[in-house]
């Protein structure tokens, strides 16, 4: 899972960016919210921590700013002020948690972990069709497929942002944890496995190739 940390602080911008490696996220920082929206306009992240004061603005704007974006993403809010006005402000505007800094890492991970729990690792059901990202498992009518390893997380990661085009490097950046290791046609791999254990068998299409602009999830379409 990807993480974008937008934080004036550079030594807190750091220290989260680390405690976050260390559980295996990856993680993005930007120091202002213009580089913010710009990482936010290249990839795809299954959420995002911002502070409440920016070097170029600050309260609600931020929040709506990046929902604009990205409307769907969970927002943390952090702060170094331990404001009840600022909090409460914070959640109104449309921010999915609040947490003062700073406060322990093992906190700041749980608050992290429930807030994903609560958004990108719930059962992704649509028609028939089951995906359940906590147990790798995918079911189709009853049974269960056998997709494994990063063809299923291509294929959730699509379906989670079913209504948009993905790329292929928007793909290596959220799955692949050193995507500038890997060459872009793991992911024609990984498609291609999924279309033969999955979609061929079963008379289905679940991802479309968008030429030159990258990948679609399109289920419940009828296979050609």
């Amino acid at each position: 899972m990807r993480i974008l940390i937008i934080e004036n602080d550079e030594k807190l911008n750091k220290s989260l960016s680390e405690v976050l490696n260390a559980k295996r996220y990856q993680t993005d920082i930007a120091e202002n919210l213009k580089d913010g929206k710009y990482y936010v306009s290249i990839r795809n992240y299954d959420l995002i921590v911002a502070n409440w004061n920016l070097s170029d603005i600050s309260g609600p704007d931020i929040i709506l700013s990046i929902k604009e974006k990205a409307p769907k993403v969970p927002i943390i809010i952090i702060s170094a002020k331990d404001s009840t006005d600022i909090e409460v402000n914070a959640l109104n505007s449309g921010a999915d948690d609040y947490i003062k800094q700073p406060c322990l890492p093992e906190i700041f991970i749980a608050r992290i972990e429930a807030r994903l729990r609560s958004w990108g690792t719930n059962m992704i059901e649509i028609g028939e069709l089951i995906i359940n990202p906590d147990e790798e498992k995918i079911i189709y009518r009853g049974q269960e497929i056998e997709v494994k390893g990063k063809p299923f997380e291509v294929l959730t990661h699509l379906a989670k942002h079913r209504d948009q085009i993905v790329s292929k490097e928007q793909l290596l950046d959220a799955i692949w944890e050193e995507p500038e290791l890997v060459t872009p046609n793991v992911i024609e791999v990984a498609i291609n496995q999924i279309r033969q254990k999955m979609d061929k068998p079963l008379g289905i299409a679940t991802i479309e190739t968008v030429r030159r602009r990258g990948y679609r999830f399109c289920y419940p379409k009828e296979a050609q």
